[in-house]
């Protein structure tokens, strides 16, 4: 089968890569298509796929921009296919639908944001999409219908222990792993669906930062430029090596969604503090069911400088998130395993699974003594 995956985020680099790996080694033919995206271009270079990038001047982040780029992406990935026709394509993009539905070839959305939350993606992508795959808490308003639903979120198809073992020697690399630390992460919110989203503070950062200091070492990374008070806390490292990272901390806090997902299913306690709190369906389950974090709205400061002081205080935290991560772990799936099957047995798969939800328990494990290889 001749597979099309489009990536338009690092992100989705993530969720791709070892279904993308799988699929290649099966003997399938699989093309991936990117566009100019922060560090995405650098991290699939590095991972060493072969790729197309269908927008390398990148945009702005006006409206004008925002929608000519997406022009430009149609045009070019429409003009591809042309060329080189896939039977399916996949990805997390408006495009993909676009081009599908003229040129008659199914696409799959892969999306974990409720559609009221990113509304705009939603009536400009869902509509033209033959299939979107989501978490079971995910809630995709009017186009339910088209629906794939499954147990678990994007972040588990690179983050299940099936896919990913934490290595303590990989973060030694970066810093002093036996040391206690703290991630701090500033993402831009800068995309047209984070337009109003507010989320940490330089101010409210220093006060965090006050707060953890007799407890270890802080590192924080950011999307934005650093304001030069937060230098000594810069975090040097290597994008791809950033999970190893992550699964020693102590505690991640950050306005990030996809970072905070992360830190949750790896078993990381996580604050999040930004104005979707409560608006997307995977995190309010990780938060509100597993008790793997929390999300505190930016009206909430002083209430974010509590929930820190106290979990750097709690007793046995690591002990009590491995618990609370096993619960989850035992609820969910695999997503890479899944998404191979659904794409290598596509068409008659969708089908199978609509009919058969319970098909997704061969795709689940039982976790009862997971450990980090230190």
């Amino acid at each position: 089968m001749k597979i099309l995956f489009y990536l338009g985020h690092p992100a989705h680099f993530h969720l791709f890569k070892n279904t993308i790996q799988t699929l290649g080694s099966n003997g399938h033919k699989v093309i991936v298509m990117i566009k100019k995206k922060d560090i995405l271009e650098d991290l699939v270079r590095r991972s060493g796929m072969s790729y197309i990038n269908i927008l390398p001047e990148g945009r702005g982040d006006s409206r004008s921009e925002i929608a000519l780029g997406m022009l430009k992406r149609d045009w070019r990935l429409f003009r591809y296919c042309l060329q080189d026709r896939p039977e399916l394509m996949i990805g997390t993009s408006t495009e993909i639908g676009h081009v599908g539905s003229i040129l008659c070839i199914p696409s799959i959305n892969v999306n974990e944001d409720d559609a009221g939350a990113v509304p705009l993606f939603s009536k400009l992508s869902y509509p033209f999409s033959t299939h979107i795959l989501s978490p079971s808490a995910c809630n995709n308003g009017r186009w339910e219908s088209k629906s794939i639903k499954y147990e678990g979120y994007h972040e588990l198809a690179y983050l299940h222990p099936d896919n990913f073992s934490p290595s303590g020697e990989i973060a030694k690399k970066f810093l002093p792993v036996e040391e206690p630390y703290f991630l701090i992460r500033f993402a831009k919110l800068n995309a047209h669906h984070d337009k109003g989203i507010t989320g940490i503070t330089d101010d409210l950062a220093l006060k965090i930062i006050d707060i953890l200091k007799p407890f270890g070492n802080i590192y924080i990374t950011s999307e934005r430029k650093y304001d030069a008070r937060f230098e000594p806390y810069r975090l040097r490292i290597d994008p791809l090596d950033i999970h190893h990272v992550m699964a020693f901390a102590s505690l991640y806090i950050g306005d990030s969604q996809t970072m905070a997902a992360e830190a949750g299913v790896l078993g990381v306690p996580f604050v999040r503090f930004n104005g979707f709190v409560g608006k997307l369906g995977y995190l309010n389950e990780l938060e509100n069911k597993y008790k793997l974090g929390y999300g505190i709205k930016p009206s909430e400061p002083e209430r974010l400088l509590e929930v820190i002081n106290d979990l750097v205080r709690m007793e046995n935290r690591t002990e009590i998130f491995k618990i609370r991560r096993m619960n989850m772990l035992k609820d969910k799936i695999n997503l890479t395993s899944l998404m191979v099957w659904l794409i290598e047995n596509y068409p008659d798969s969708i089908k199978m699974i609509m009919d058969n939800p319970e098909i997704q328990e061969r795709f689940k494990g039982r976790y009862d003594g997971l450990t980090i290889n230190q």
